[in-house]
């Protein structure tokens, strides 16, 4: 079964922190206040943050399989 994860476009993330609220794995964090990281050893893809998110700037991903 592949992984997924989110990706968050931090160019164009608000730093609003809507995605940190919703993630019932506490995978995402805005460090300083500038854009949300996604610890990806914690996300599952599950997809919440993505929902939530009012600038549409995280994409639910599939890990690649060699």
């Amino acid at each position: 079964m592949k992984k997924r994860f989110a990706v968050v476009d931090t160019a164009l993330c608000v730093a609003c922190g809507c995605c940190v609220k919703v993630c019932p794995r506490q995978a995402i964090t805005v460090p300083k206040g500038i854009f949300a990281e996604v610890a990806r050893t914690q996300c599952v893809g599950c997809g919440l943050c993505a929902k939530a998110c009012p600038a549409s700037v995280i994409e639910i991903m599939q890990e690649e399989t060699p």
